[in-house]
């Protein structure tokens, strides 16, 4: 039996606020899940690492994948982002993932590259009984709920955007991600460009000092906790709220219209961004223009290493990414998330192929 992979097993320094026990458990999950694929022939396992967001969609990727060439299989370890991108910097798998842009340094230093794999929108969900499904804020309003300063769901500033809405004297119990996060990056990114004093006290970060709130570690951990507790309120990918039936936040857009996360809304955004050029790979996609455009957009991205000794893998990896941007996409609806545009999808076509040669 041979398993080819091309893990690491050196101990990682830390990146984003990890502890050390943490960062060695991660590549020992990466190693192990290399190592763990016995088939009684030749058999390369691409390895993947990064955020829990895109996850049911890397599972779904895997199975499909895996039907086309027995000999070349995928698979994803969920560990965050700021993990994800970590493990592929230090050559630990073969790609990472994540909604994070990558700093100057890891594309310099590090000879990382993002590349757009599908489109994502991070929603605000609520948990208000007699409420009904209706509620609408504005980033200001929701940066003070996370900041701690807008208390009660019948805050002067809530009932303002919501005409018509009994919203109780009830505490807001927010519920917000661990420091390492994509979520956190987006949101983040979307409350700093909506709120200059959430800009000032917490800035656009994975590893966000939230002044209130309780922690959920994982995506469907976060939504489990919004469905359970009445007063909460969260965000989370728009496929976790779709599968879990959460009422979602209508969000304000820099056109003065509330719009709900649909892959309708989320494609405009990134139109939006985009046009006319479609080349924009680490482009931030939240408050887009556009009177149709979900205000917290992202892409989800996949990290790699620009250069690779491997040319036999680096083959094998390109080969997964042009069944990613061909017919990898139609899973991407079928999971809840926003296929890319065939306009971008062509310019990473050929993106592909340069990272090939």
């Amino acid at each position: 039996m041979k398993v080819t992979a091309r893990p690491s097993t050196s101990n990682i320094p830390p990146r984003r606020s990890r502890s050390g026990s943490h960062i060695r458990l991660a590549s020992v999950l990466v190693l192990g899940l290399c190592c763990a694929f016995t088939e009684a022939q030749d058999t390369v396992v691409l390895v993947g690492s990064g955020s829990s967001v895109p996850a049911p969609l890397y599972a779904r990727w895997a199975q499909e994948y895996g039907k086309r060439n027995p000999h070349i299989q995928m698979r994803y370890v969920p560990l965050g982002t700021s993990e994800g991108i970590k493990q592929i910097s230090h050559g630990s798998g073969d790609f990472g993932a994540g909604e994070v842009l990558l700093t100057a340094k890891e594309r310099a230093d590090d000879a990382l590259t993002e590349l757009p794999a599908v489109l994502i929108a991070i929603v605000p969900i609520y948990n208000l009984p007699g409420a009904g499904r209706d509620l609408r804020l504005s980033g200001e309003v929701l940066a003070d709920m996370f900041l701690g300063d807008v208390k009660t769901w019948n805050a002067p500033q809530i009932v303002k955007l919501n005409p018509g809405i009994t919203l109780p004297n009830m505490p807001i119990q927010v519920v917000n991600r661990p420091p390492g996060k994509g979520s956190n990056y987006v949101f983040t990114d979307f409350l700093s460009k909506t709120s200059p004093k959430f800009r000032a006290q917490i800035g656009v970060t994975p590893s966000p000092s939230w002044p209130v709130g309780v922690a959920a570690e994982r995506s469907s951990d976060m939504a489990d906790k919004v469905k359970s507790q009445p007063g909460s309120i969260g965000f989370v990918e728009l496929q976790y709220a779709l599968k879990n039936n959460i009422s979602q936040v209508a969000v304000l857009n820099p056109a003065g219209k509330f719009v709900r996360a649909s892959s309708q809304s989320i494609a405009a955004a990134c139109q939006a961004a985009e046009e006319p050029r479609w080349d924009s790979f680490s482009a931030s996609l939240t408050n887009a223009t556009g009177a149709d455009s979900f205000p917290i957009t992202s892409f989800t991205w996949i990290y790699l290493r620009a250069k690779s000794s491997d040319s036999a893998r680096t083959a094998e990896l390109g080969d997964f990414l042009s069944w990613v941007y061909e017919d990898g996409q139609q899973f991407a609806s079928q999971e809840g998330y926003t296929e890319l545009p065939p306009p971008l999808l062509a310019a990473l076509r050929k993106k592909i192929k340069t990272l090939r040669q």
